[in-house]
């Protein structure tokens, strides 16, 4: 004899072959959502080879330790990073001196010195350029080119080899080898101090000028004008 189906009996399968499916179907969704926190941690976890370049940098100190709000190592190459670097090193030190020459400039207006003569160079420091004669911009320019042909000739390699904007393998950021005086130290731990504490006043220094020039913008008045009226 065949087996007979009834009509209940079909449903009773098609019901627990239903309730089967869903289960499973929940069962690898919970499983999935489980394991999504672990993998978001491994790629949290997972630094970068630009970011693990940057922290080998001088310049990493307290309180701040390792400072980048924006993960912008981690976005980049190590060969970008060693340019930023490059280009901290630079605008630091041209900021150090721009933060002397306000102050000094402001000092000695209407003093016939400096390519001065007459003395008519006067007013806060970000309209002494302006003031200048003849005679004044064009060895500058000249002292600025030679400076960086300089700098681009020890540390940036040749672009048709390696591409632009590239820095020589062998290259240390902020290294031109111009030492008159004898400063750098023979120790790497001494020249790793060194260099922390010239990255942390150029810092302070690009910081500085941004607010001398917001400053004098705002009341048309010197920086040693401001500093006399505030005491």
């Amino acid at each position: 004899m065949g087996t007979r189906f009834t009509r209940s009996t079909v449903l009773s399968f098609n019901q627990q072959q239903h309730t089967a499916t869903m289960m499973a179907m929940s069962a690898l969704c919970h499983s999935r959502v489980a394991a999504r926190p672990a993998n978001n941690r491994m790629v949290a976890a997972r630094a970068t080879p630009g970011e693990d370049y940057a922290k080998t940098l001088n310049g990493i100190t307290a309180p701040f330790g390792f400072f980048d709000p924006l993960s912008m190592s981690a976005q980049t190459t190590p060969e970008e990073v060693k340019r930023y670097r490059e280009a901290e090193l630079t605008h630091g030190r041209v900021s150090m001196l721009a933060a002397l020459g306000f102050l000094a400039g402001e000092a000695v207006e209407n003093i016939p010195l400096f390519m001065n003569w007459e003395g008519n160079v006067s007013g806060p420091a970000i309209v002494h350029f302006q003031q200048t004669k003849q005679g004044f911009w064009e060895p500058l320019v000249l002292v600025i080119g030679i400076c960086e042909a300089y700098r681009v000739s020890v540390g940036w390699a040749n672009p048709v080899d390696k591409g632009t904007f590239t820095l020589r393998d062998e290259y240390a950021p902020g290294d031109l080898g111009f030492d008159p005086m004898g400063l750098k130290p023979t120790s790497a731990e001494e020249f790793n101090t060194l260099q922390t504490k010239e990255l942390n006043n150029g810092r302070l220094a690009m910081i500085a000028v941004a607010g001398f020039v917001a400053q004098e913008l705002v009341n048309k008045q010197g920086i040693i004008e401001n500093l006399k009226a505030s005491s």
